[in-house]
């Protein structure tokens, strides 16, 4: 490797994003993830009747196209199938007229029945089904409409000592759930409340999907035999109340329910920013009898629509679009690439994500009342729902740039900072939406089989915020916060030295975040920094790269471990770059090859193709790849490493470079 090939192997990347920017400034790429979105939407449309005004006959094409030869479809790349995704994909295919003897779904039918059928399918997957009559609606679990109107009680008792309570929780109400989680299931009190059975224009049963016959399935809810069964026990209390009419609080719940996905639809039509909500919120609307031609029907639908994907021959559907994340991101990589601050591309940017600050009080107000707006979604409108990921990362974005009104960014940034200071939760981290959202046991509940209710601080989001607050020119954060926060750090260090990563696939994801973090705000913290440093260099992969699997969420002995990709390469040179002088003593060899394998994968445009999966949705349940992750992270680590041997050549007295 020579400086020349480096060279131009980030001018190159930097010129591939240039050429991507939109005009108005932002940055913004798919954000793919299984084709559960798009059946789901095929399903929503054929339930309005919207279906004849969409091209559904390539979002055929497209769900035919990413079979695998096992005749399933995949959570995630290479995973080998899973059923869930193949019932709902099968269902779609089904309702756009496809024959059940169609060799497509012959072999669908055979991966599916291999692996128990219908009955053994996530609780989303059953209930969609539930929609069109092809699975009893006893079989799911019953969500109480009156919980719209449980209150969200914070009880501390005081501590004379200290600023912290001695003792502090928060009663059950819907704020308890993720963002995610509650965007989703407001709308589905209305749904499992009317248990509605649709027509659709082409009628379906999906009788020959159960393993055992529909006769002879147990519809009953799953029983552990451990606690969790009083949920089972008293969902059978629900399912009475339900069936005489005598739920507490029904009509009022159902009112609330609907006057708040009213009050959340953004004027894009958009819901939360994710097709979860969006679809369950248009679903919920069908239910109460809105017409499809109703001003809010007809923005959602429209708003729908904006997260498809489109080519002459496919039609899929994004679970979310990102250009906040997008844009801060590849700023970042261009500043760290050499990109003088005031570059007209990174203004135009910069400009973009002022703009795009938002000023409303949100959902995390209700347990946050300390707080004012000021954050950044991930979204191009989610008012209700900024995140503290994201702002941290506009933030340290715009700091590094030069912007035409310097006064106002700086004053943006103090906005975002005060708010991130007050999302701190208890246990001393930082989690994505919410504050001190981390009432566990509501993923045991049967209706949370994802494991996706709460949104707990986490490793990779509070190293997040550290190394923001580490780029930041004055210690917004004072020394108690940043005490907790690092103690909070350590106490998630694994035995081995990686840190997990919730966000990002996974242990590599994690513990480049927080060397990141550490040789910013705690560089003294050498044996952490030491044993992350190390982790790494032993899960480097013998062509020079990194890569981990998804699988590595559900086996611990997959950490780490995984074909090589180009962005999670770049995390790991991330991190180890980040670890100061502990990387020079042990891994500069790693380091040297890591960037080698960069540099041979480049394409002639100046891009990386990865086919991998690399961030993460819910672990173990839903994952993504950011088409734009494989393309910026790299260019990061390329840049960091330049101006790392740059530094230390300047460094070094003229009769040594002899």
């Amino acid at each position: 490797m020579t400086n020349s090939q480096l060279d131009g192997a980030i001018a190159a990347s930097q010129n591939y994003l240039l050429s991507t920017q939109n005009p108005e400034g932002y940055w913004w790429a798919e954000l793919e993830s299984n084709v559960t979105m798009t059946a789901e939407v095929v399903l929503l449309h054929k339930i309005w009747g919207t279906d004849q005004t969409r091209p559904m006959y390539k979002a055929e094409k497209f769900l035919r196209s990413q079979q695998r030869d096992h005749g399933g479809w995949e959570l995630f790349y290479g995973d080998g199938g899973e059923l869930s995704v193949t019932v709902e994909t099968y269902m779609a295919l089904k309702l756009l007229g496809v024959a059940i003897n169609d060799p497509t779904m012959v072999k669908a039918r055979e991966f599916i029945l291999a692996r128990g059928g219908v009955a053994k399918t996530r609780v989303f997957t059953k209930f969609h089904l539930a929609l069109i009559g092809c699975y009893p609606w006893s079989g799911l679990p019953s969500i109480p409409p009156g919980l719209m109107l449980l209150p969200s009680l914070k009880l501390e008792i005081p501590n004379p000592f200290g600023s912290e309570p001695l003792f502090s929780a928060s009663t059950f109400s819907i704020y308890e759930l993720s963002s995610w989680a509650r965007g989703s299931t407001v709308p589905l009190m209305i749904v499992f409340d009317r248990k509605p059975v649709f027509l659709v224009d082409r009628p379906i049963t999906l009788d020959e999907l159960y393993a055992d016959g529909i006769t002879n399935t147990n519809f009953d809810l799953p029983r552990k035999s451990d606690w969790t069964d009083l949920f089972v026990d008293l969902d059978k209390v629900f399912k009475v109340a339900e069936n005489w009419n005598l739920m507490p609080f029904r009509e009022a719940g159902l009112k609330a329910a609907e006057q708040w996905i009213l009050e959340r639809q953004e004027a894009s039509g958009d819901w939360g920013g994710i097709i979860p909500a969006m679809l369950n919120s248009l679903l919920a609307l069908r239910c109460l009898d809105y017409d499809a031609a109703d001003p809010v029907v007809e923005r959602g639908l429209n708003a729908v629509d904006r997260f498809s994907n489109q080519t002459d021959h496919t039609f899929s559907v994004q679970p979310c679009v990102s250009p906040v994340w997008d844009t801060a991101l590849v700023m970042r990589s261009l500043v760290d690439s050499g990109m003088t601050p005031n570059h007209p591309a990174l203004v135009r940017g910069g400009e973009w994500l002022l703009e795009k600050q938002i000023l409303d009080y949100g959902d995390w107000a209700v347990k946050n009342q300390r707080g004012k707006p000021g954050a950044w979604a991930f979204e191009f409108e989610n008012r209700f729902y900024p995140d503290v990921d994201d702002s941290a990362v506009v933030v340290m974005a715009l700091a590094a740039v030069d912007l035409p009104n310097e006064r106002l960014k700086n004053q943006a940034i103090v906005r975002a900072v005060n708010w991130i200071i007050t999302m701190q939760c208890k246990p001393g981290g930082w989690a994505a939406f919410d504050l001190d959202n981390d009432q566990d046991w509501l993923n045991a509940h049967p209706y949370g089989d994802l494991k996706a209710m709460i949104d707990p601080n986490t490793a990779d989001v509070t190293a997040r915020v550290l190394e923001m607050f580490g780029r930041l020119p004055d210690p917004h954060l004072d020394a108690n916060r940043l005490d907790r926060a690092l103690t909070y750090l350590r106490q998630e260090q694994e035995s081995d030295g990686s840190w997990f990563g919730r966000w990002g696939v996974n242990y590599i994801y994690g513990t480049s975040g927080v060397l990141a973090a550490l040789s910013l705000v705690a560089p003294t913290h050498k044996s952490s920094l030491d044993r992350g440093a190390a982790w790494l260099v032993k899960r480097q992969n013998p062509d020079g790269g990194w890569g981990e699997t998804c699988a590595s969420y559900q086996d611990s002995s997959l950490k780490g471990k995984g074909n090589s990709t180009a962005s999670q390469t770049a995390w790991a040179l991330i991190g180890l770059l980040a670890a100061g002088e502990t990387t020079h003593q042990f891994a500069w060899n790693a380091i040297d090859h890591g960037i080698t394998y960069l540099l041979t994968t480049q394409r002639e445009n100046g891009t990386w193709n990865e086919d991998h999966f690399t961030g993460t949705g819910f672990p173990g349940h839903f994952y993504l790849k950011y088409h734009l992750y494989q393309q910026h992270f790299p260019l990061t680590a390329l840049g960091r490493y330049r101006e790392i041997n740059q530094n230390f050549l300047k460094s070094q007295p003229d009769s040594a470079l002899k």
